[in-house]
């Protein structure tokens, strides 16, 4: 459900921009600045939609298409992990440095390079000879993701007016929903027509047009003020350490937590991240902010993000593997079992935010996880018996529509705490950090809940094994969710204000499975200043 990630922007909305306009591009709109009701205005619109829309896609179906993955290349349980982990692990790593490339360089620039690398790698993943090397061009698709989806959101900020800014986010938030619908059924065709290979190669297509329009007609921008060089030596070090924790998670599956193999990328995991801790701490221009975590709401509010995602991520790894090889699901039926959270997402995540606007985040970021904890129990009743429409209206779709209600409780009271707990001038880096947070800890739960769940080796080929495990690892995640919610019930705090505290309400949706999104939002009220926490 990955859309988008707001990751820019270390200024205000507001502050001046160089703004060059492509050849034969009209800007209109105060200052050369385009609105949303002009060709030029639709135009950047369609491109940064179908621009996060590939990222999207590809998001939503390579679940759909691990079964296939795993039977044409004889792989184990390891080797689907890291098909999933290998993009998000290079994504995670990346992603700050990229929307910094970005303010550097140019955000339309670094989003097109993002585009062209992004599908450069989609074509090795679709004629990858061996899981091995699909796990590497998923590698490289991480890299592309990290140019291409901080640019998207920025652009939309430095190039409308700013009366239109929100229009713009809207609409681009809106369709981009709509990639998350049509992409399990697309991709679940695909797999189940013809390929599962071709679930890579519909980015090339897409990723052409993106080019082409947004070459022709999105306009440059960059920030002027960014100065001193680019913290590398962070982006290095938070990827090893990433990596290295990572490979020792998901090793220990099949040689042990004492195995050489296990202790040593663990160690050298651990060291890495401490000295990217301690890089960041005395830099002057740090990728990673870390006064940001002196808002007790902000680090409170990053904390529930990494147990609620972490569960999410791990708990539904398995749904789709178990839809096809338990209950017998077609692809394209695994693919579409999980719609009617988008739906529930759609419809209800902007109210959700007005509600945590009148109310307060603290209630909904403590009920809505164990919502979704409920939703998950309900959804371990899936089974060789789960067949059929009978089946998945009895047995899955309850378990899905009361995950969906939890998700759309949670997920834009949860975005609003983490912007409205950092200064103005930092909300595009919270932004970035909270998307890191939620996808570091997808990455971790998916290495570490197969093994916990004791699926290893070749056990999701066996029906029995699998649905016992696919029942042990869902409970665990919910139990992760409940611990969120109850994290959040004690660290979490309402502004004493709430009519004079500013709060940031999310007027799209997302994909849990993504980490936290940036789809537009409407500032009500005085500063957040007045607010004496931080929402996220």
């Amino acid at each position: 459900m990955d859309n988008a990630d707001r990751a820019d922007t270390s200024h205000p909305p507001d502050a001046p921009r160089d703004r060059t306009g492509p050849a034969g591009t009209s800007a209109e709109g105060s200052g050369g600045m385009l609105r949303i009701g002009t060709a030029p205005g639709r135009w950047t619109i369609l491109a940064m939609v179908l621009g996060s829309g590939i990222a999207t896609l590809d998001g939503t179906v390579v679940g759909i298409a691990l079964p296939a993955i795993g039977r044409q290349f004889h792989a184990d349980v390891a080797s689907l992990q890291w098909v999933v982990t290998g993009y998000t692990l290079s994504l995670a790593g990346l992603l700050l440095l990229g929307g910094a490339l970005g303010d550097r360089f140019g955000r339309r620039r670094m989003f097109v390079v993002g585009v062209v690398w992004f599908a450069a790698a989609s074509l090795l993943c679709g004629i990858a000879p061996s899981a091995g090397v699909l796990v590497g061009a998923r590698i490289l698709q991480g890299v592309g993701g990290a140019l291409l989806t901080p640019g998207s959101l920025a652009i939309l900020e430095a190039s409308f007016v700013p009366q239109d800014r929100s229009k713009a986010i809207g609409a681009w938030s809106g369709f981009g929903g709509v990639a998350s619908a049509i992409g399990p059924f697309l991709g679940g065709w695909l797999i189940e027509a013809v390929s599962w290979r071709l679930v890579f190669g519909i980015n090339l297509p897409l990723a052409i047009i993106v080019c082409a329009i947004a070459i022709r007609h999105v306009p440059e921008s960059r920030d002027p003020s960014v100065t001193g060089r680019l913290d590398y030596l962070g982006a290095a070090l938070i990827t090893l350490a990433l990596t290295g924790l990572t490979f020792g998670l998901i090793q220990a599956g099949s040689s042990g937590w004492t195995a050489p193999a296990v202790v040593g990328p663990l160690g050298a995991g651990a060291v890495l991240l401490g000295l990217f801790l301690a890089t960041e701490a005395t830099r002057a221009q740090p990728m990673l902010p870390l006064s940001l975590f002196r808002s007790r709401q902000f680090s409170a509010a990053n904390a529930v993000t990494f147990v609620v995602y972490a569960a999410l991520a791990g708990g539904l790894l398995l749904l789709p593997v178990e839809l096809q090889i338990v209950a017998g699901y077609s692809p394209i039926a695994a693919g579409a079992a999980l719609l009617p959270v988008t739906f529930i997402m759609l419809a209800l995540s902007a109210r959700s935010g007005a509600l945590a606007t009148r109310i307060g985040p603290r209630l909904q970021m403590s009920v809505g996880p164990i919502v979704v904890a409920v939703g998950m129990v309900m959804l371990t009743r899936i089974g060789p018996t789960a067949t059929g429409t009978g089946g998945y209206l009895t047995t899955v779709l309850p378990g899905v529509v009361v995950y969906g209600l939890g998700l759309a409780i949670n997920v834009a009271p949860l975005t609003s705490t983490v912007l409205a707990a950092a200064p103005p001038e930092h909300a595009g880096v919270a932004s970035a950090v909270n998307n890191d947070v939620a996808r570091i800890a997808g990455l971790i739960a998916v290495a570490v809940l197969p093994v916990a769940a004791g699926i290893s080796g070749t056990a999701y080929l066996d029906p029995v094994r699998l649905d016992h495990g696919f029942t042990t690892a869902l409970l665990i995640a919910a139990g992760l969710c409940v611990a969120g919610g109850l994290l959040a019930a004690a660290t979490i705090r309402n502004p004493a204000k709430l009519r004079r505290a500013k709060v940031l309400i999310p007027t799209g949706s997302h994909c849990a499975l993504d980490g936290p999104p940036l789809r537009g939002s409407t500032s009500i009220g005085p500063s957040a200043a007045d607010a004496t926490t931080t929402p996220g």
